[in-house]
């Protein structure tokens, strides 16, 4: 039982963490700082337990290698 509350508290942690960072990632899309790199590194900690953020990391990747075929 202890094995799977740590294991919950982890995905908490990492949640709350990766939820700020995005946060902060969309207001530099207005504010100043670069939303370009905080809002794929939010969205990056949060696939490492979340499924849904995986397959937009994988549909952002997909469109940056499609990006770089057409240089």
């Amino acid at each position: 039982m202890i094995f799977k509350s740590l294991k919950q508290i982890k995905r908490i942690f990492i949640g709350v963490i990766g939820t700020t960072i995005l946060i902060i990632g969309i207001a530099m899309i207005i504010l100043p700082g670069p939303a370009f790199i905080v809002i794929p590194l939010g969205l990056s900690i949060l696939a490492t337990e979340f499924l849904w953020a995986r397959k937009i990391m994988d549909k952002f990747r997909d469109k940056l290698k499609q990006l770089n075929k057409k240089k």
